[in-house]
């Protein structure tokens, strides 16, 4: 890590707490079996670590039922790669030729391909459009809604411009209009907190390699008690193996294969991590850089807050522009020259992007994460100044 400043955390948190680098090494090295593939105490171990982590996955994102005394049933915290897979798990789980989706221009690639794929085999979309500065309109979304719509499926927080949607509002009208609400929580889930029943989610997408602090390869989805998807995925589960056809019952309708054992013992390390630092405090350190970053990247002539610059509903993500310069020119100088890693391009969001009118070059974006701090801010406001510079002072030679 020495002499490099990661601004990259809304693609992958780094670096992770130690204790996630530990629960890895160690749990696996302890307990690398197959779990629930056989009685062995071993086997058994790793497969009370897995459904404690669902237990705990699924009461994080269902503290009302919690607190009410009606805890939300952990067989239904499924496990996936990723929330790009979950997310296919849900919208293939739920929408078929003949049937209606809502989704919007917020969205990244993980919905609109698997959305653009259902309607390929006959299936219709609606996409909504946010306002200027990205917030939807949950009337829009309820302008949107069909007879025959299946689902809505809506980004929690975008990864080009950091902006918060109002859950409990687009879960409001989906509850009016009685249709399935999904949540790509893969930029909130760690630093927000998320209640599926007090917003009406049907279904919840998380990763667990960014706010949730754990390793590559982890994620899933949660789905409500009464929620109803198909199964997609089929194959081995190590229960009832004469059975001709996968099993329906949860986890098991949602999984096949073999777990990634090691990715879970760092997803509980990392849920740990996090809930003992607290959301609030998290949150709290992170937006505070933000705002020292917008305010000084706001100062430095030719550059474009693209989105948003209100700092509410919001997480620490922001999207820039540099006047008459391509944004990865500006994303390899920092890089190269200054040890500062940013994204640069569209983001895997494209329909946000030519709603911002910045296709088809994209923008340079900056994510803060917990272990960012003031220095590493100052010295990236300093190292865009004096890069702009640069480069204006070099067409003028021209």
């Amino acid at each position: 890590m020495e002499g490099i400043i990661y601004l990259d955390n809304a693609s992958t948190s780094f670096p992770k707490p130690d204790v996630v680098h530990d629960a890895v090494r160690e749990f696996y090295g302890k307990y690398g079996v197959n779990p629930g593939r056989s009685g062995c105490d071993l086997a058994l171990k790793a497969e009370d670590m897995i459904h404690g982590t669902r237990k705990r996955l699924s009461a994080f994102f269902n503290q009302s039922l919690l607190r009410a005394g009606r805890p939300k049933d952990p067989n239904r915290l499924v496990f996936a790669m990723n929330a790009t897979m979950g997310l296919n798990l849900i919208i293939n789980g739920t929408v078929g030729p003949g049937d209606h989706v809502v989704t919007t221009k917020v969205e990244h690639n993980s919905v609109i391909r698997p959305v653009n794929h259902r309607v390929l085999e006959g299936a219709k979309a609606t996409i909504v459009a946010p306002d200027p500065e990205g917030y939807l309109d949950p009337e829009d979304i309820r302008k949107a809604i069909r007879k025959n719509t299946k689902l809505v499926i809506v980004n929690h927080a975008s990864n080009v411009t950091g902006v918060v949607q109002d859950l409990k509002a687009i879960g409001g009208v989906c509850r009016e209009e009685a249709v399935p609400l999904a949540i790509d929580a893969a930029q909130t889930a760690g630093v927000l907190p998320i209640d599926m029943a007090e917003c009406n989610i049907s279904f919840l997408a998380f990763t667990g390699h960014k706010c949730l602090m754990a390793p590559t390869g982890t994620g899933g989805v949660c789905v409500a008690d009464d929620a109803q998807i198909r199964g997609t995925v089929f194959g081995g589960t190590g229960v009832r193996s004469a059975v001709p056809y996968h099993l329906d019952e949860y986890p098991y309708r949602l999984e096949a294969g073999t777990q990634n054992l090691a990715g879970i013992a760092g997803l509980y390390a990392g849920l740990d991590w996090v809930e003992r630092k607290g959301l609030a405090s998290i949150y709290k350190h992170e937006m505070e850089l933000l705002a020292r970053l917008q305010e000084g990247l706001c100062e430095i002539k030719g550059i474009r807050i693209r989105g948003t610059k209100n700092l509410n509903s919001r997480v620490a993500t922001v999207s820039i522009t540099v006047d008459n310069h391509d944004p990865s020119d500006i994303g390899t100088i920092l890089d190269v020259d200054y040890g500062i890693q940013t994204r640069t391009g569209l983001q895997c969001a494209p329909l946000i992007h030519e709603h911002m009118g910045t296709t088809p070059r994209g923008t340079v974006r900056f994510s803060v994460g917990p272990f960012n701090t003031t220095e590493h801010v100052e010295a990236a406001i300093r190292a865009v100044a004096e890069t702009t510079a640069d480069r204006r002072s070099s067409v003028s030679a021209k």
